[in-house]
């Protein structure tokens, strides 16, 4: 029970980030602020992480940096598409990372889906034409999260098959150290180099850095030493909640008919998908001889 707890915690904080990060990019630079939040996130598991680091080994790094690639594009997809659409939106929109988990692994390991799956694709696809189309213009901000919420998927999918092979603490610290190299790089070329400024943008990189991040991943980690594959997923359907949530206390969304009718089919269409993606997950997990 308490892990299952601490996950839903987890949910609530990414939950609000989505509306301190919406604010916090309308008046500082996107890829600046991506960069900022990983070293931030980097620097909070530095000294835990710094002796574990030689376990992971050339492959352990590959693979690190490799999913913290993904790990990056996911935020930078995410993170761009909330500057163009509802905190709402982009919420129920990530949430859909449950749905295509199953189809990523059936297409790049050829793991097995049932029907479910295929039921919760057709309720979501329904319920993302419905928040999609209830405001003209924030279609494309809807599918740079779509995107988002893609590469969250292969990262997930790639992730349960490296996560048992190595320390889980240095494989996060590798992946942030990625994250914010490559935001680091981009921020520098596109000239996005500014100090952060005010309570607004330091806010939101404190709790997106240090809690949704770097505690964030930690608390993953944690939890499922503790509790089932399944019971983690279903935990992790609430992150879209929290966001429609706060999006409505904080940030004055108001979806209308339409679009709450389509945000309630996308969380039908996760909760339907959710047993047969942690069931997919649990396939590709190599097994211990």
């Amino acid at each position: 029970m308490r892990a299952v707890i601490a996950l839903v915690a987890v949910t609530a904080v990414w939950g609000v980030t989505f509306v301190q990060v919406k604010d916090a990019i309308a008046i500082y630079p996107l890829f600046a602020f991506l960069a900022v939040r990983f070293a931030i996130a980097s620097a909070t598991l530095a000294v835990p992480a710094a002796r574990r680091l030689r376990s992971l080994g050339p492959r352990g790094w590959r693979a690190g940096i490799a999913l913290g690639v993904l790990l990056a594009l996911g935020y930078a997809l995410q993170t761009a598409g909330l500057e163009r659409t509802t905190v709402s939106s982009a919420g129920f929109i990530t949430g859909l990372y449950v749905v295509f988990t199953p189809l990523i692994a059936l297409a790049f390991f050829g793991t097995r889906i049932g029907l479910a799956v295929w039921v919760g694709v057709a309720l979501s696809t329904v319920g993302l034409g419905l928040l999609s189309g209830i405001d003209s213009g924030r279609i494309g901000g809807d599918l740079l999260v779509l995107g988002g919420s893609a590469a969250y998927s292969l990262q997930i999918v790639l992730m349960e098959r490296h996560a048992p092979r190595y320390d889980p603490l240095a494989f996060t610290q590798a992946e942030m150290l990625a994250c914010f190299s490559g935001f680091a790089a981009i921020a520098l070329a596109l000239g996005q180099v500014e100090l952060p400024r005010g309570w607004t943008v330091w806010g939101a990189l404190l709790v997106t850095g240090v809690f949704a991040s770097a505690l964030g991943y930690l608390v993953q980690t944690w939890a499922q030493r503790r509790t089932s594959a399944t019971r983690t997923a279903l935990a992790f359907t609430m992150e879209p909640v929290w966001a429609g949530i706060f999006g409505f206390w904080l940030a004055g969304d108001r979806l209308g008919a339409w679009g709450w009718g389509g945000a309630a089919l996308i969380m039908a269409g996760i909760v339907a998908a959710e047993p047969a993606a942690a069931d997919a997950l649990r396939r590709l997990v190599p097994r211990r001889s």
